[in-house]
């Protein structure tokens, strides 16, 4: 196992990976196409994303929609780690067709090629999302562990933002999400995530690949993409504050989410690969801690001394759930993973790094334009 086969390795998670692959000895080739929107209008020459995997790699340029592409990049593999994907809740809910193609269509060619291909690929990991659990797991006093439907416009517009009892309408308490809970997702993007988890997990093991599935939680860290404007909350608020823009906080600011380092998330990922215990598993990969979002934005503020101020709006997008917190039991017991950064100490490490940066254009409004335009934000 020393041909290493990235998928989507000139972005945020793959390009850490990479290099931390290459560290170790393996031969890594990428397979990316330099999506403006996370590289910009020029990748070749102004990516930061890209310039650290340059010439360190098999580049190849080509999208997972492209058959040829993943003919190219498939020669002599032993492992595939499939991490390219269109990314983003609010974004997905008016780019279905995109979203499909890539992240659902875009798999089903990869295992087409290894059905019906002479190959070496003898593992595939492929990275899911905790977006797949929807609103997640809690518990009703009176009818235990239960999992809340997507919450619906009329709470939301009247400022009822916590998650009901499926069955008897009252308040239900968070608890940490499961590799065995109920999947449900609630946006465009859990459900392309969701097909492209079971084909992977479904269709390897018919041809003899030891399939994983690794259910990211919310990946930040150095490295992140400080111009898009559709994922990564961190990233979008730094990008906001440097501007010297005033933060928005959707909701009442107390909906939560489980950050993961991108450092704990590469050595996770790495874990998975070489363990022959992870053959055939599903695990969740964050912290098992919540934060909440309010608390993101004023630690942000304060690190940077800025003095821009937030905002506890009341807006919400559809798509969006309201908590998130991984059981990473599983993955702890069978690989041995503790994450090694709290979100204070990530924090830290990730504010350092986007100090060294040049200020990117903030083009968050525009996004938000955009999804105002489809009604998908209130």
């Amino acid at each position: 196992m020393t041909n290493i086969l990235i998928t989507g390795g000139a972005g945020f998670i793959g390009s850490n990976l990479a290099l931390k692959l290459i560290n170790l000895g393996y031969q890594v080739t990428v397979l990316d196409n330099l999506s403006p929107q996370i590289h910009g209008i020029s990748p070749e020459q102004t990516s930061p994303l890209y310039n650290l995997i340059k010439g360190k790699v098999n580049f190849i340029k080509g999208s997972v929609t492209e058959k040829e592409a993943w003919q190219r990049a498939l020669k002599e593999q032993d492992v595939v780690i499939h991490l390219a994907a269109e990314t983003g809740t609010g974004q997905s809910m008016y780019e279905i067709e995109k979203y499909s193609s890539v992240n659902v269509q875009g798999t089903a060619l990869l295992l087409d090629i290894l059905t019906n291909e002479k190959h070496a690929v003898s593992k595939v990991l492929v990275a899911s999302s905790r977006a797949i659990y929807g609103e997640g797991r809690y518990q009703c006093s009176t009818h235990g562990v239960v999992y809340p439907l997507a919450r619906g416009d009329g709470d939301l517009a009247k400022g009822d933002f916590e998650c009901k009892c499926p069955v008897c309408g009252n308040e239900i308490t968070l608890l940490p999400t499961s590799e065995d809970s109920l999947i449900h997702p609630t946006s465009v993007y859990g459900i392309t995530k969701q097909i492209q988890e079971q084909l992977v997990m479904m269709v390897c093991p018919t041809i003899n690949i030891a399939p994983v599935a690794l259910r990211y939680q919310n990946v930040y860290g150095a490295g992140q993409s400080l111009s898009n404007p559709y994922t990564g909350i961190l990233s979008i608020f730094s990008t906001q504050i440097k501007n010297g823009h005033d933060l928005n906080i959707f909701e009442d600011g107390l909906e939560s989410r489980d950050f993961v380092y991108i450092d704990d998330v590469v050595n996770g990922t790495i874990r998975a690969m070489e363990s022959k215990c992870a053959n055939g598993q599903i695990y969740n990969v964050g912290t098992g801690v919540a934060t909440n979002v309010k608390t993101v934005a004023n630690t942000l503020i304060e690190k940077y001394d800025s003095p821009v101020k937030c905002f506890i709006s009341g807006n919400y997008r559809s798509g969006d759930i309201r908590h998130n917190i991984a059981d990473i039991s599983k993955i702890t017991a069978s690989l041995d993973f503790i994450p090694q950064y709290n979100f204070i100490e990530g924090i830290q490490k990730f504010v350092d790094w986007v100090n060294l940066q040049d200020i990117q254009t903030d083009k968050y409004d525009e996004s938000i334009s955009e999804m105002k335009k489809k009604g998908l934000f209130k």
